[in-house]
């Protein structure tokens, strides 16, 4: 049997990860400032994250939700007092596009009714409703075609307004900063102009933090910059630290019934020790912090770089568009430099590094930048 050949990937095999650096099969040194799509948020093999799930294996790995699990509730707890929702619910899942699933779910739920706006270049990932709120047709099936998703321009309250003043919407779904597209974020007027219209006509706002959250931004969530709270927020990626987890914060004024959520492996003991890990990592390491200072280098030290037409972001979520003549820069980078980054489409370098990366770690990034655009460009 072949795999499903859906992944165009470099010949690299990267075999073992110590913090920011990668050893492939042969021994070569990559510093990862990519975090395999932002999921590593704690480092690679950070010797307190390998100790909690190595003794927790040696407990228990698994067992389903007909029972109790005292780590979904040590989870809970620690997760709403680290970020500013602990007066929420917590429901525990497997990955980002699941989180977004049940939160849609759970909005129809709620206020019986079957809309949903989303935003142009949004993602929210890739199974059957996500994708649908997903502004990419390339990766829509004609199953998953639908009436009840309706996008809206990003930063358009006018547009917003006239859809939501129709009365059959039951959420609005906007990522913190949308990640895929580009790096692209609300403006604080925007972000508060859709909090007072989704309390206006009664819809569930739904913050998608899968990429933006867990402190990459310097606050734990992206919004938080913007002094809103949402109704529900889906998050994944950086809270495992790279072991499948994905969760949905919901609020208060939404009421859980048995049956109306489920989930065969989500909130499972590995899962959920890998969470708790990370969270005292982040916690014990100041790593928000870190987030915020090293971003703050990142944003002085590429100002009015030449290969860069645009900077854009917060903390650790960085987008650089780059200049014509540039667009090979992401493949020198890699195979000149050892530098592995994200890109949106071949004009933006995304970087989404762990946030433990050091300044030092920083400064080299930014050297070996500087040294291949200071050369002649080359496409």
């Amino acid at each position: 049997m072949n795999l499903f050949d859906v992944y165009p990937l470099w010949d690299i095999e990267p075999v073992r990860g110590q913090d920011t650096t990668l050893w492939d099969k042969d021994g070569v040194e990559y510093t990862d400032l990519y975090g395999g799509h932002a999921v590593i948020s704690v480092g690679h093999s950070h010797p307190h994250y390998v100790k909690m799930i190595s003794e927790q294996l040696g407990k228990m790995g698994f067992y389903s939700n007909a029972v109790q699990n005292s780590l979904q509730r040590d989870l809970a707890a620690r997760l709403g007092k680290v970020c500013g929702y602990d007066d929420y619910a917590l429901f525990l899942c497997n990955s980002g596009a699941e989180a977004n699933e049940n939160a849609l779910k759970v909005a129809s739920f709620h206020t019986g009714k079957a809309k949903v706006l989303a935003f142009r270049k949004a993602f929210h990932g890739r199974t059957s409703g996500a994708v649908a709120a997903t502004d990419n047709p390339k990766i829509q099936a004609p199953f998953n075609a639908t009436e009840n998703i309706v996008f809206a321009p990003l930063n358009d309250l006018e547009a917003v307004s006239a859809e939501l003043s129709k009365g059959d919407f039951a959420a609005v779904i906007i990522e913190g900063i949308q990640g895929v597209a580009g790096i692209y974020e609300p403006t604080v007027e925007f972000i508060h102009g859709l909090r007072e219209l989704c309390d206006r006509h009664g819809c569930v706002l739904i913050l998608d933090e899968i990429q933006s959250g867990y402190g990459r931004t310097g606050k734990f969530f992206a919004h938080q910059h913007y002094g809103v709270r949402a109704d529900i927020v889906t998050m994944a990626k950086g809270m495992g630290n790279g072991f499948p987890i994905g969760g949905v914060i919901i609020s208060p004024a939404i009421k859980a019934s048995y049956g109306m959520l489920g989930t065969t492996f989500g909130g499972n003991h590995l899962a959920c020790t890998a969470a708790l890990a990370v969270l005292d990592i982040i916690e014990n390491e100041h790593l928000i912090e870190n987030a915020a200072e090293i971003g703050k280098y990142f944003a002085e030290a590429f100002r009015d770089d030449k290969a860069i037409k645009e900077y854009r972001g917060k903390g650790l979520m960085i987008g650089l568009e780059l200049n014509e003549g540039y667009i090979g820069l992401r493949n020198r980078l890699l195979f000149e430099k050892h530098f592995f980054t994200g890109a949106a489409g071949a004009g933006v370098i995304r970087l989404l590094p762990s946030l433990t990366i050091s300044q030092a770690t920083a400064v080299s990034f930014v050297a070996a930048w500087k040294e291949l655009t200071d050369l002649s460009p080359r496409a």
